[in-house]
Order: structure tokens, then sequence, then C-alpha cells
């Protein structure tokens, strides 16, 4: 690497809600000489991100334009109603959307359910974020659904939630520009997907070579090994299905399997 070439770094964008710590983790562990940078970016400007290059790849939230971004899905959030702890819904250990009818519903405005038909009653505003609607079901204003996740995030003493069984669900999925796929997302994708380090679906390490740049005569010796056992069962299995065919062949020259006279 000449001086003015920068070090491989690996840049990983992510919307509030998603932990990506297991897989930076892993990261770290599998390639220690390649930096993880994180960044946090509102789920509605993840897109963008990755398609002016600010990051390799990004967790994002469904749907995703796949004319310009590759996506693989990784898992769908549960939905929850965010209510203040003496709220009555309190008392079921789930609802459904015709539960909250009467209920003004919040609508933030970086709302990433994506609703046909918000339910309830509507606020005369929608609030600009979900941290703002967050605090207006604190106070006591409406009620907000959101996924689990970001319930989480937006933790309060004096807020709890209840699972709506029939709403809109998000999902989460690894996105990255069509035209950049490098080795470093194929990394990323293999870790994500819980592939091991020497997974045939992953980058393979280099072979051992020798300081004029040859293959070692170990790895020459082991692959003739291997090429010679391959050939052996090859052979093996041709003279298998052969014997196969002819005894095909004895059992149905006569009825019942009885030989015929002749």
């Amino acid at each position: 690497m000449t001086g003015s070439e920068a070090p491989p770094s690996f840049r990983l964008a992510y919307v509030p809600g998603v932990t990506p710590d297991k897989w930076v983790r892993i990261w770290n562990e599998r390639l220690p000489d390649v930096p993880l940078a994180l960044t946090q970016v509102p789920a509605a400007g993840a897109v963008g991100v990755l398609l002016d290059g600010g990051a390799d790849a990004g967790l994002v939230r469904l749907p995703v334009d796949r004319t310009l971004l590759s996506a693989i899905p990784l898992y769908t959030e549960t939905t929850v109603v965010l209510i203040p702890r003496d709220h009555l819904v309190t008392a079921a250990d789930e609802v459904t959307v015709a539960d909250l009818a009467d209920e003004i519903v919040l609508h933030p405005l970086d709302d990433v359910l994506g609703w046909e038909r918000l339910p309830g009653r509507p606020a005369l505003e929608r609030p600009a974020t979900t941290a703002d609607a967050v605090e207006l079901v604190a106070a006591g204003i409406g009620v907000l659904l959101v996924p689990l996740s970001l319930a989480r995030l937006h933790h309060r003493k004096d807020l709890t939630y209840r699972t709506v069984t029939d709403a809109p669900a998000s999902g989460v999925a690894l996105s990255w520009p069509e035209d950049a796929h490098t080795d470093l997302v194929e990394d990323f994708i293999g870790i994500v997907r819980g592939r091991t380090v020497n997974s045939t679906r992953g980058r393979q390490p280099e072979p051992a070579r020798s300081k004029d740049g040859k293959q070692t005569a170990g790895k020459q010796a082991s692959g003739k090994q291997a090429s010679g056992k391959q050939t052996g069962g090859a052979r093996r299995g041709t003279g298998g299905s052969h014997r196969g065919a002819a005894g095909g062949k004895g059992r149905s020259g006569g009825r019942g399997g009885k030989p015929r006279r002749p």
C-alpha cells in the first residue's frame, strides 16, 4: 500500500430502533484490521445516505426501492401501542386496531408503519418526530403505535405498551447500492446471515505462498490428494450405477420375480 492510499474501512448506517451491536462485535473479531464506523440516520433519510455514498451498507426499514438498492430482509417487528401506565388498555395483554377506535392516535411525520388508514381519531396536528409524539402520550394527549424497538428506545417509567395484533408491521433489512456490492459488503452479509469464517459462500483466505509468490508444496500436494480422491470416487460411483442397471434388467426378465424358462 502506498502512502496515498487510505486503509480499508467499513461504514454502516442504521436507523433508530435497530441494534447492530452483536454484528459489530463479530466484525471486530473477524476483521480487526478493518474499522467499522457506525452512523445512526433517520429512517426516512437512510436510502439517501446509501445512494450518496455516505455509508457502504445500512440497516434500514422496508420497503426500499429495489431498482436502486439491494436488500436482504432480516426480521419483522411486532407493533405495539404506547400508552400511559394507568390507561384502560393496560387491562388487556394485547389489543386490536378496533379497540383503539375511540382513542386519539398520534401520527408523527417520521412514522415507519405505512398505514393505509390510520386507526382511531386523528390529532389536530401531526408531531414532527416519534420522540415528540412520545412526549404527547406522556401528557395524556393520545396514544402512539410504533415498532416494539422504538417503544423500548423511548422507554419512560410513566409509559407502557401492549401488542396490537392486526396492525401493520415494520421489516428491517440490510441494504446497499446495487452497483456497490464490495468484498466488505459480502463480509457483513455473511455475518448477519450467520455464516462461519470458513463458509464457502464468503470470501476464502488466500493460499499460503512462498517468498517467490508460488503456492507452497504442502498446498499443492493436498490439492493433488483431494483431486485423486475425487476421481476415484467418481469411478466407484460409475461402477455402482452399472451394477444397478444390470441388476434392474435381471429383475425385469420375468413375472413375479421368477426366471423365465428356456
